[in-house]
């Protein structure tokens, strides 16, 4: 009998995925040694090696399903912006924001269990072991959101094809509009935390309330004007992470709020991810490229 505690131990000793441990370990009856050599011939020990490699290249893929009711945000990593422009990755990942659609996993672990195709067969995870050996270098799937429409529409943005996307939930207004808001979500710094003020994150705003006394503080002035002091900065801080509070990027002289509004648009969601993240890698501005391109400066 295969026992969970044996198949940690084989992960633990190659690196492999779970799935491909336990099966090593089924055609091997048990024998942990066997397995370890059977895995190592057929190249996803080896592949496995590459797993605490740095991998903070890649691709943000947003797709929505045929009814346009659904969609799913996606960021797959390379260790090489290289090998996030090859065909393979691409396709790869192209299939990986299928199987979501498909599948509707909790989370990556669980969608590295999914069979690529709605006839089984392969996993996901078996597939990404393959383009690991044909690439040569680690691949992984960070996070994905999986959406469900609840406004009137979708608005999608992708830029630096695939280094930073946007997807936003509106009800209102146009898909222009959607996409125009898409867009600055993606390209104004800082990027909004948030649609509103009712948003803000309570601790997030007595951080920055804190910094802000200790500053106003500073000046000697009396404890009413330093009251008045933070209260100003705090309205101010509110609007820039704000995304109603922002000035839009295609049009400074009017926030995003005020667009909103003569449109009779509301956002309810959105989701911004740039690949690598919170990871090391070379540091390129990608927000400053699409203020650019959408001639806000």
């Amino acid at each position: 009998m295969i026992t969970a505690a044996m198949v940690k131990e084989l992960r633990d000793r190659t690196g492999a995925g779970m799935m491909d441990c336990k099966k090593a370990l089924e055609e091997a009856g048990g024998n942990m040694e066997t397995a370890i050599e059977a895995m190592r011939k057929s190249g996803v020990a080896k592949a496995a090696k590459k797993a605490g490699r740095i991998a903070a290249e890649g691709v943000i893929r947003i797709d929505c399903n045929q009814d346009g009711d659904e969609a799913v945000v996606l960021e797959v990593n390379s260790e090489t912006d290289f090998v996030a422009r090859d065909d393979s990755f691409r396709n790869f990942s192209a299939q990986v924001a299928a199987v979501i659609l498909r599948r509707r996993p909790a989370d990556v672990a669980a969608l590295l269990a999914q069979p690529v195709s709605g006839d089984g067969g392969q996993t996901v995870e078996e597939a990404l072991q393959q383009l690991v050996l044909k690439i040569g270098e680690k691949i992984s799937i960070r996070r994905f959101v999986l959406h469900r429409r609840q406004g009137d529409r979708l608005g999608v943005y992708i830029h630096g094809g695939g280094r930073l996307g946007v997807l936003v939930d509106m009800q209102g207004g146009s898909d222009d509009l959607a996409r125009d808001i898409a867009m600055h979500v993606a390209g104004h710094l800082p990027p909004p935390v948030c649609i509103s003020d009712a948003q803000i994150p309570p601790a997030l705003l007595e951080a920055e309330k804190e910094i802000f006394i200790a500053q106003a503080q500073e000046s000697g002035k009396p404890a009413a004007i330093i009251e008045k002091m933070v209260a100003g900065r705090i309205a101010k801080f509110k609007q820039e992470i704000t995304l109603t509070g922002q000035n839009f990027v295609k049009d400074q002289e009017v926030t995003v709020g005020k667009l909103l509004e003569t449109f009779n648009a509301g956002v309810l969601q959105f989701y911004r991810f740039e690949v690598g993240e919170g990871l090391e890698k070379r540091k390129d501005n990608f927000a400053d490229e699409v203020r650019k391109q959408a001639g806000g400066e």
